[in-house]
């Protein structure tokens, strides 16, 4: 179940990036998250009711999922499409690549986790792949005063999700299962970024083509639906700081999407990159006793 649950996380998020850069432009982003998060949280809701499942969380769980709605399903977001307006695609997925680390950090200081080394060691050579597949697209950018500012942001976001990730743990810990807490959570943040719009005068206005619809319901439905119900799982089951490893691999697919769709052109150092994130995923599942083994061999 956990491979099939990572390779869904990765297939289904690894291909959200484009989505999101089709909703950019008419709609001001708060508005197309509170769309994607309203419609998101009346399906899950539609599949709690179907399914006959508890749809009001205890009164303990609450103060988790007005944080989780703020963090994951608001600012984690809203920090995300705004570094995009200043920061090229590639490298908003190479900061957001750092939540592994986050995640093993945060769980340490918040939740006394340990840390382990083959996580850490995976996430950094995870990251070195990265930087390497998105080198030639990184040159030039970097004296950019808007190019700082979106770094940061993305880097704030990345602080949220991770945030996020380790609220969902709690929860499960607590019983309840990601499908009742995000309907919770995409409710609030929903609201959130609504009650903001509104007080801020944003046109609550939809672009009427297919691609910014097609979009819309793409990051949704697969995007939030499935692909954080599929996520959060993975933390439950296997940890956060493992679980978020997938978002290492997020870029590559992205990558083939674009090799498909925009022609891009795999170099000397992307090849190496992409060796090097493999290598970083096979040592972050690898058993850890094994790994204990063969670093005392060494």
């Amino acid at each position: 179940m956990n491979p099939f649950l990572y390779i869904l996380t990765v297939l289904i998020w690894g291909t959200t990036w484009i989505a999101i850069k089709f909703q950019l432009g008419v709609v001001p982003a708060p508005v197309s998250i509170a769309y994607r998060f309203w419609l998101a949280a009346a399906v899950l809701m539609t599949v709690l009711i179907v399914r006959r499942k508890p749809l009001w969380p205890p009164r303990r769980a609450w103060r988790y999922l007005l944080a989780q709605g703020i963090a994951l399903f608001c600012c984690n977001f809203l920090c995300f499409y705004y570094a995009s307006l200043w920061v090229p695609s590639g490298l908003v997925a190479v900061v957001f690549s750092t939540a592994p680390i986050w995640n093993a950090v945060n769980g340490r200081l918040f939740m006394g986790r340990e840390i382990r080394r083959q996580v850490v060691l995976g996430a950094l050579l995870g990251l070195a792949g990265i930087g390497l597949l998105f080198l030639p697209q990184m040159q030039g950018h970097w004296g950019d005063g808007g190019m700082v500012f979106g770094l940061g942001l993305a880097l704030l976001g990345t602080l949220f999700f991770s945030c996020g990730n380790l609220l969902s743990s709690r929860m499960q810990a607590m019983g309840l299962t990601p499908l009742l807490t995000n309907t919770w959570a995409m409710l609030i943040g929903a609201s959130i970024l609504s009650a903001a719009a509104l007080l801020l005068g944003m046109p609550f206005a939809l672009e009427p083509n297919p691609r910014y619809l097609g979009a819309l319901l793409y990051l949704a439905i697969p995007g939030s639906v499935i692909g954080f119900t599929a996520y959060l799982m993975l933390v439950g089951r296997i940890g956060p700081d493992r679980a978020a490893y997938s978002t290492v691999l997020f870029p590559v697919v992205a990558l083939t999407v674009s090799t498909v769709f925009e022609g891009y052109h795999w170099s000397a150092p992307a090849w190496c990159g992409l060796a090097l994130v493999l290598m970083g995923n096979l040592l972050v599942f690898l058993p850890t006793r094994l790994f204990d083994r063969r670093l005392a061999a060494a």
